[in-house]
């Protein structure tokens, strides 16, 4: 009983953090046009955390895409602003988004 305590405990200590970020991206409204695993309108997340991987600013870049859009880094079709996340909550979506693997 008490081994299958410790294992659950660990186990949600690990998923918690992952599922608090993913709330966050639905409440703003991200996977209305991204998922985890595939591309939808816009890139998968773990395409993006792939295409940024290595690079020491992505967080900043990723989170300045978030609130003010972008164009042309995925194709055609331009990722709108989001008025609705702040600064720090798009700077958390980023750090999320890059762990997706």
């Amino acid at each position: 009983m008490k081994r299958t305590l410790i294992t659950l405990a660990m186990t949600l200590s690990v998923a918690a953090p992952a599922m608090a970020d993913l709330a966050l991206a639905t409440s703003k409204n991200c996977m209305a046009c991204h998922a985890v695993d595939k591309k939808l309108v816009g890139p998968s997340y773990k395409d993006v955390a792939a295409k940024y991987s290595g690079q020491k600013d992505a967080v900043d870049k990723l989170a300045a895409k978030i609130v003010k859009g972008g164009a042309g880094v995925w194709g055609p079709v331009p990722m709108p602003a989001n008025a609705q996340v702040n600064d720090a909550e798009a700077k958390k979506l980023a750090a999320w988004v890059l762990t997706q693997k």
